[in-house]
């Protein structure tokens, strides 16, 4: 008999519903993991949503475990927490990065069993976390450093939550919203709109996926200070402000990617290890102040229109299965 789960598929751009899609018979190296939350990438899923993954990048963009091709029909997603039914660790709770489905069967390898002092429910920020590690990697942030995030979302946000156990840094998470503030507030990091944020930085790390944050990153580094840019425009081409001051001050504006670990750490640490890494993390309860949103599976296909037009605002939205 054919095993069958029940996903979250966007048919077209714009349009996404509940269905039932087959899944591979379990081999000896598989798990079957029956999901019990998973976490929507807000910022890459609404641009999956909405068709805006441009054709060049199909092939890069491809999330693990997706079925299905871009545009559409294509189930995709990445921060997914379940119960092993089957298969090696039997019965322990993992992280994995597959889609929005109830069931799935994976590798074992691909999953990471979630630590008995981090709730499932706090699991699923593993991969953004897991991203915030990376580029703090490539940031390489030193004692002392005074530090500009710029956009609060869920990857800003994150940084900012690692870097708040930085010794001696001041660390301003930067944000046109105000009801980011409470956000700041419950990581213990500092908070300031655009107009207000403190200058002279040592590191920015831009996060806002806008042109007029990237601009504000870029004055608010200090003297040869870097801008790195987490941000991901997808078929966008933001204007970049190279002019002015940006040579005459040596600024750095280079990018980082979770795709691969950061060169610095490549060689001794694998994706797991970084992933790991993250879940240790997340024992951490100041980052449940990331989880604004919470919705039922089967209502995804109505929640999702309202995230990607912003009608729904806020940071992780935590989708729940039933038992």
């Amino acid at each position: 008999m054919t095993r069958r789960a029940r996903a979250f598929r966007v048919e077209t751009p714009g349009r996404a519903d509940i269905v039932e899609i087959p899944l591979p018979e379990p081999g000896p190296d598989d798990v079957v993991v029956r999901t019990r939350h998973s976490g929507i990438s807000r910022g890459t899923e609404t641009l999956v949503f909405r068709g805006e993954v441009p054709a060049s990048q199909y092939g890069l963009m491809r999330a693990p475990f997706q079925t299905g091709d871009f545009p559409g029909p294509v189930v995709y997603g990445y921060l997914a927490v379940g119960v092993v039914e089957a298969g090696p660790g039997e019965g322990h709770t993992v992280f994995g990065l597959y889609p929005h489905q109830d069931r799935a069967v994976v590798p074992a390898a691909s999953v990471v069993e979630v630590p008995d002092d981090v709730p499932p429910s706090r699991a699923v920020l593993a991969g953004t976390v897991e991203t915030a590690v990376n580029a703090l990697w490539d940031a390489a942030p030193r004692v002392g450093d005074r530090i500009a995030v710029v956009g609060a979302g869920m990857v800003g946000a994150s940084v900012a939550g690692v870097l708040a156990t930085f010794p001696g840094v001041r660390v301003e998470l930067v944000d046109v919203d105000p009801s980011r503030r409470a956000v700041a507030g419950a990581l213990g990091v500092g908070f300031a709109s655009p107009d207000e944020a403190a200058a002279e930085c040592d590191l920015v790390l831009h996060a806002s996926t806008t042109e007029a944050g990237l601009a504000r990153a870029l004055e608010l580094v200090g003297d040869e200070g870097e801008v790195v840019e987490m941000s991901w425009f997808g078929d966008r081409a933001p204007r970049v402000p190279l002019g002015e001051a940006f040579h005459s001050r040596r600024l750095t504006l280079r990018a980082t990617q979770v795709g691969r670990v950061a060169p610095a750490r490549r060689a001794r640490w694998s994706t797991s290890d970084r992933l790991r890494l993250a879940l240790r993390l997340l024992a951490d309860p100041r980052f449940d102040a990331l989880i604004t949103d919470t919705c039922a599976f089967d209502d995804l296909p109505a929640v999702m229109p309202a995230l990607a037009s912003g009608e729904r605002p806020g940071l992780g939205v935590r989708v729940d299965y039933a038992p």
